[in-house]
């Protein structure tokens, strides 16, 4: 955000201003939501990389509604604005619009038939098949790591077990993994950084995505391509660009929120460490699914959710919210609210009627979450077992948070075990 202030509604007392996507935010944002929840629960702010307004609702109550609700609020910011609007609203350059027609950016009968066909290539059983291979690519990671005694958790394991996993679930050829892994760097980049620089490297990646989806429309095999492209509705499919959408979506879903769970869940786990004992010494696979729940409510890896737009003007809160605004539910701030979770600002691996929102809610609920909840049981339990004298290798001042929109994850975490 800019350098004004905001007042409080009805009061003369300012909150100041912040740049929600600054790593010195990112590090610590929970007492900044905490005041706008009792001060000012729906609170305007500018996005440094677009100085486009966007409203934070902050509540629980009022977070999952806006969630909810796919009448006042569309994720398809051309048909909620007015003309007006739409024509000063930031776009995306002309050739990543292929990349728009997904899940997140479609409402009504769009979003109803996309999901509807996507629902039948991305099936519980395809993910639970690959569980024996998370398990392996967990263990071996950890085996790379623990001749030397310490390791950058991000680069070393939260980065490439789902990494790896997404490109096998795909079907990306083991030739091709690097190629894969370039690609990904770039597209985490854009999303994350806005860095136009390296928008070539996008766009090569893009162009070897459309070539492995010829290629298995040619030539079918036992993976998430495949089965995209032949998931059919009736006499309906998939086009080629609702394929390569769904892809980046599933890249996105199924590969960076997973890294940030992983990584800030590690850093809770050891400032909590009677919870990471308890994590170690458990056999009781109950404790090891509330632990990811738990983890995740806690640590955020979607600070917030994706965009949405309203459809007309609405008030939240005694708050009036123009039509056509971007507005932000801010998970990391609904799932601290002291109205729906005891102690919300302590970790407790055992928390019972846990109902984050961190894998959103509504028709727009994360089709990855399976998946991500899935590595996380795996990766963490097996790293807490495994590596029982792990500890943070520097103070948590050092540690360097990315700077970023929606999600919110650690740059480096160093450790020794």
């Amino acid at each position: 955000m800019d350098t004004q202030q905001s007042t409080i509604p009805g009061t003369t007392r300012p909150i100041g201003a912040v740049d929600i996507t600054a790593p010195a935010f990112k590090a610590d944002p929970f007492p900044y939501y905490a005041r706008l929840r009792a001060e000012a629960p729906v609170f305007p702010v500018t996005l440094q990389a677009t100085k486009q307004r966007a409203w934070l609702v902050t509540r629980y109550d009022d977070a999952l509604n806006v969630l909810k609700d796919d009448t006042r609020f569309f994720k398809n910011p051309q048909n909620a604005m007015t003309a007006q609007q739409w024509k000063k609203a930031p776009k995306l350059p002309p050739m990543f619009k292929s990349l728009q027609h997904n899940l997140l950016s479609l409402d009504g009968p769009d979003h109803t038939r996309l999901r509807a066909l996507v629902h039948r290539a991305f099936t519980p059983r395809l993910i639970e098949q690959w569980r024996e291979q998370i398990e392996i690519v967990t263990n071996e990671l950890l085996d790379a790591a623990e001749p030397k005694g310490h390791m950058d958790l991000i680069a070393d394991f939260a980065q490439p077990l789902p990494l790896t996993m997404i490109g096998r679930i795909l079907g990306v050829p083991t030739q091709d993994y690097p190629q894969f892994q370039r690609g990904m760097k770039a597209f985490v980049s854009v999303g994350t950084r806005r860095n136009p620089l390296v928008i070539p490297s996008l766009l090569q990646f893009m162009s070897y995505l459309k070539k492995l989806t010829r290629e298995r429309q040619a030539r079918p095999k036992d993976d998430l391509i495949t089965a995209l492209v032949q998931a059919k509705e009736g006499n309906d499919q998939l086009t080629d660009d609702e394929v390569l959408a769904m892809i980046f979506l599933l890249l996105s879903a199924g590969h960076e929120t997973t890294v940030n769970l992983l990584g800030s869940g590690t850093l809770a786990l050891l400032e909590f460490p009677a919870e990471l004992a308890r994590l170690r010494d458990s056999p009781e696979p109950a404790l090891v699914k509330s632990a990811v729940e738990e983890l995740v409510r806690f640590v955020c890896p979607a600070e917030t959710a994706t965009e949405r737009y309203t459809t007309g003007d609405v008030t939240i809160a005694g708050t009036t919210i123009p039509r056509g605004e971007l507005v932000l539910a801010v998970i990391a701030s609904a799932n601290r609210d002291a109205a729906y979770f005891e102690s919300p600002d302590a970790l407790d691996l055992s928390r019972q009627n846990n109902k984050h929102l961190s894998f959103g809610q509504g028709i727009h609920y994360c089709i990855g979450a399976p998946l991500s909840r899935m590595e996380g049981q795996i990766a963490l339990s097996t790293l807490a077992r495994r590596m029982p004298k792990l500890r943070l290798a520097v103070t948590p001042e050092q540690l360097r948070w990315r700077g970023s929109f929606i999600v919110r994850g650690l740059e480096t975490l160093p450790v020794t075990f």
